[in-house]
């Protein structure tokens, strides 16, 4: 059997708030993710905390095709969601893009 092709693009996107915002921060997020996995080239888009460092996240943002990052970044909820966080941040996001090797991508 021949394993299938893996080629979506992962995106980590870490992300320091500053202690007072976090509970704002967090619910800004919630919003962007949860229409965010509405997008076609989205297969998946994660909010992660740090357990010991409440004031630091990642996001895992899973796109389907080479477009799909662009086309998120023109939507309505992220731009909302860029405008609202951005004050909030305790230095600037940093995106560190991966190549999916597993599982499948029929399996995302």
């Amino acid at each position: 059997m021949r394993a299938m092709p893996t080629s979506l693009l992962v995106v980590h996107v870490h992300v320091h708030v500053l202690p007072q915002h976090v509970d704002a921060f967090l619910q800004a997020t919630l919003a962007n993710a949860r229409e965010s996995v509405k997008e076609p080239g989205i297969a998946r888009f994660d909010v992660c905390q740090d357990n010991e460092d409440p004031t630091r996240f990642v996001l895992v943002e899973a796109y389907r095709t080479p477009d799909a990052p662009a086309a998120h970044k023109e939507t309505a909820h992220y731009l909302t969601w860029r405008d609202t966080v951005t004050p909030m941040m305790a230095e600037p996001r940093i995106p560190r893009r991966y190549t999916n090797r597993f599982p499948d991508d029929a399996a995302w």
